[in-house]
Order: C-alpha cells, then sequence, then structure tokens
C-alpha cells in the first residue's frame, strides 16, 4: 500500500549541506518541506533549487521552524500518511527514511525514532553534551515513565494523525524531547530503528556552543519534569 510521505527538514545556513539532503532522499517521499530559519546564507536557494519546497520562518529556533512545516501541511486539500523530521546538516544518512517508516507501513506503529547507536556512529558525530543530554533524558523517561527510549534522535517518522493529536508546542530545543513524552501519555506505539550517524557539515547551533548545549539541557528537562507530575 502507498503511503503519502511528507519529510519536514528544519534549516539555519545550511547552504553547504541542505542540497546534499535532498539529494538522498528516496523517491517515496512526495514531497520535500525546508523551512528557513532565519538564514543568512543561500539555504533557501540551494533548497529550492534541489527541488524542495521552500518556507520561510524568521523566529530562530527548531520547534518554530517544524511548527511552520506543520502549518503548511495542515493548509493542504491532501494530508500525508506520514510526516518524516530529518536535520539539514547531512548528520544523517538520508537514504535510511525508508527502514525509519518501514515501522509504520509494516506494523502499524504509530512513532519510528532514528536512533544513533555508537556502532554505527562516525567518531566525533555526537559531543559529550549531546551524548549526556541523551542519557540524562532517556534514563528519567525510563525512570518516571517507563520508557524504552535510548536517544531523542532528530531523524524521525511519524503517522500525521497521531503527530495532530499530540498537539505539539515547543518553539525551540525541546521538540524531540515533547514529542516522544506526549507519545508516552498518549500511549502511541513506537520503536527504534538504528541509524548511521557522521560529523555534521558546519557548526552544530546547539550542541556546538556552550550556550545552546545549557538552554537544549535546561529545556529537556523542563519538559521531562513537567510531564512527571501530570
Amino acid at each position: 500500500m502507498n503511503k503519502n510521505i511528507k519529510v519536514v527538514i528544519p534549516a539555519y545556513n545550511e547552504e553547504a549541506s541542505i542540497g546534499k539532503v535532498i539529494s538522498e532522499i528516496p523517491a517515496i517521499v512526495s514531497e520535500i518541506i525546508v523551512v528557513n530559519n532565519n538564514s543568512t546564507d543561500a539555504t533557501a536557494k540551494v533548497a529550492e533549487d534541489a527541488g524542495a519546497t521552500v518556507l520561510s520562518e524568521n523566529r530562530k529556533g527548531y520547534g518554530y521552524a517544524c511548527l511552520k512545516g506543520l502549518e503548511y501541511i495542515a493548509a493542504q486539500t491532501s494530508k500525508p500518511d506520514i510526516v518524516v523530521f530529518l536535520d539539514g546538516d547531512y548528520s544523517d544518512y538520508p537514504s535510511e527514511l525508508t527502514e525509519i517508516v518501514a515501522p509504520i507501513i509494516e506494523e502499524d506503529v504509530d512513532l519510528v525514532i532514528g536512533s544513533r547507536v555508537k556502532r554505527f556512529r562516525e567518531k566525533g558525530s555526537m559531543t559529550f553534551p549531546q551524548r549526556f543530554g541523551n542519557g540524562l533524558a532517556t534514563f528519567l523517561m525510563k525512570l518516571l515513565f517507563n520508557a524504552k527510549f535510548t536517544d531523542l534522535g532528530p531523524f524521525r517518522a511519524i503517522k500525521y494523525e497521531k503527530l495532530l493529536a499530540l498537539e505539539m508546542q515547543d518553539k525551540t530545543y525541546g521538540w524531540t524531547v515533547e514529542m516522544q513524552l506526549k507519545a508516552l501519555k498518549q500511549k502511541l506505539t513506537y520503536v527504534e530503528i538504528p541509524v548511521h550517524y557522521k560529523n555534521r557539515i558546519g557548526v552544530s547551533k546547539v550542541s556546538g556552543t556552550l550556550k545552546g548545549a545549557v538552554f537544549a539541557g535546561v529545556k529537556i528537562l523542563t519538559w521531562i519534569f513537567k510531564y512527571s507530575f501530570k
């Protein structure tokens, strides 16, 4: 059974990588949506030239960009069955999208997280703040919610109708953990698929700076403790 799959890619100053990401996304995808998040370089032009639908979101923040993509999808007449989120920095392998969506198509799973397992990670591709933050967040989710997540990986797929029901809100660094916490609360079915992960092109806007790492950590912990008392 063919599924309508759309990909949302938040992108901030990714002119060197976004074309590579788009070119390697499998043909099963019906539309690639790049949300240009107030870039100061040629991200938007490169993405458009590569065949993507390009949206603009001038409010900087990963969540803002994702929400802009969902706003665009909601306004379309034909809604997707599955929405995939993918970073624009070329750290993931876009070709693995077929593996990410397979559990939804073949097993009716609601949410699939691409887990950046150690054996498939290129050396240096995940910084210490990333590894520590992921470990702490997934440990707390296991402790508080009996979750089986091992990663907050941004490469993920979810049924569109389930995504709408989550009523996503986070505007910045907490987007991924918010989705996973709400999935747990709403008892969505989920699995993790091991994915390969390489050194990104350019410098990370989150883990590449002390400010970004601290803000991301605070946001993640805030979401977890907020939901632990609900």
